[in-house]
């Protein structure tokens, strides 16, 4: 630990996934040297969005300052992350079944949503899922690449959402390509192939104003 303060812990590197862009931030536990551990309710960054803080729970034992120094393990719950995840990429390939601008979205355990500048001309719910399926059906790979600032400023139509700007700061950006399917700036977390998201189905679709339209996905296995 390098830093213990009011908001949480400050590693000096982790493996927990900080609060952003929709998705939020990883939950898990830090082991401490003696087997005990200090559970984690979230991951923000910090002020200067250097650093990352680990969040502590609000049963978390006492956290101070004499912690400073000492080692420990980071893990997070794998099992809510990978939820996470494939949400996350199953996001990016409904913005490619509805091709309208992206106004808002929010990634949960297993489920989520994009909003929509979308006309007034509605969406079929039973349509959206099958064509996402479709997709997912592919197992198309998903990997990542970097471009400078300047190529993203080159290259506007890459970015879909309107309300959510690529992170900038580092001199770089990166992308996520699903495949010859997709390809947009995203610094969140992702399955490594389609396939792995498994089957989805859109739970709802809602309308947020004149032109906004809010669709929701679950995972088919989380679906309740």
């Amino acid at each position: 630990m390098v830093d213990v303060g009011e908001k949480g812990i400050v590693l000096d590197r982790t493996i927990f996934y900080a609060q952003g862009g929709g998705q939020p931030g990883d939950m898990g536990v830090l082991r401490r040297q003696d087997g005990t551990t200090i559970p984690i309710a979230n991951a923000v960054y910090g002020e200067d969005r250097k650093a990352i803080v680990h969040v502590p729970a609000a049963d978390a034992p006492g956290v101070g300052a004499d912690l400073v120094g000492e080692d420990v393990v980071a893990e997070i719950d794998w099992g809510i992350r990978h939820k996470r995840m494939r949400v996350h990429t199953a996001l990016h390939l409904l913005s490619v079944v509805v091709p309208h601008p992206v106004t808002g979205g929010a990634i949960g355990d297993g489920d989520g949503r994009l909003d929509f500048d979308l006309p007034e001309a509605g969406l079929d719910r039973d349509e959206v899922t099958a064509t996402l399926n479709a997709l997912i059906a592919q197992d198309a790979p998903v990997s990542e690449s970097w471009i400078t600032d300047e190529e993203l400023d080159a290259n506007p139509g890459l970015v879909k959402t309107m309300s959510v700007k690529p992170p900038r700061g580092s001199g770089r950006v990166r992308l996520v390509a699903i495949g010859d399917i997709d390809l947009q700036p995203c610094g969140g977390t992702h399955v490594k192939r389609t396939g792995e998201i498994g089957a989805v189905v859109v739970t709802d679709i809602q309308k947020k104003g004149k032109q906004n339209r809010r669709v929701r996905i679950a995972l088919a296995d989380q679906a309740g």
